[in-house]
């Protein structure tokens, strides 16, 4: 089990400054620039804060959040939506926190979960909500030449409109399994459905996306080997 006892001694760096944290939640802060620690897990960072330590919530929050995000955004198509949902995924956490089950389930794995069923109550309280294009995020690329940014950004959008095309449950599982690059047990845990479903689901969306993007192939820059 993770206790304080656990918890690293040693410093650490969350949000740009150097912490040392002891028992009882006592922490004492100064900047300095050194390397953040990439060994911890997010379930002792958890724990960590759970005992007391919210120096930690930094850590995390820059280790999920852009993830989640960029699923719901997937999920959804707008971006104010998706953070809301981010936003409420993120409190959740800090609120099971205290009753987390140590060794049950990843900390991401669960807040994927949160965060899909975060997404199924916006659309129930708004079918038929719309789709900001304009709002789907892309990594930038400092070296990519203004065509191949446009190119980028068309293709982006171009995947984000299809997405948003697919039944609810097939883009959920397109999004988790080909986009977050997650595996199907981990897929159908988050879904709370059996791995062939989320095999059906997949395969299932990754054929209407290949349908719906067919005929966009030349214009969005892609060539047949």
């Amino acid at each position: 089990m993770y206790t304080w006892a656990n918890c690293p001694a040693s410093p650490l760096v969350w949000g740009g400054a150097r912490v040392i944290a002891g028992p009882g939640g006592a922490a004492r802060a100064s900047v300095q620039a050194t390397a953040r620690a990439p060994d911890i897990s997010d379930e002792a960072l958890l724990i960590c804060f759970a005992n007391g330590d919210t120096s930690v919530a930094g850590e995390l929050t820059q280790r999920l959040g852009p993830r989640v995000l960029g699923v719901a955004m997937r999920v959804l198509g707008n971006r104010a939506e998706a953070e809301d949902v981010t936003q409420e995924a993120m409190i959740r956490l800090w609120k099971i926190a205290p009753d987390w089950r140590q060794g049950e389930a990843q900390v991401s794995t669960w807040l994927y979960r949160v965060t899909m069923n975060l997404c199924i109550d916006v659309k129930r309280r708004a079918r038929g909500g719309h789709l900001d294009l304009d709002a789907v995020p892309e990594p930038a690329d400092p070296a990519a030449s203004a065509a191949e940014s446009l190119q980028n950004r068309a293709r982006s959008d171009a995947l984000q409109a299809a997405l948003m095309t697919l039944p609810e449950r097939q883009r959920q599982a397109v999004v988790l399994r080909h986009i977050e690059e997650l595996t199907n047990p981990e897929i159908a845990g988050i879904m709370e459905i059996g791995v062939e479903a989320v095999e059906s689901l997949t395969a299932r969306g990754k054929r209407a996306l290949a349908v719906a993007l067919s005929g966009r192939r030349e214009e969005l820059g892609y060539q047949d080997d």
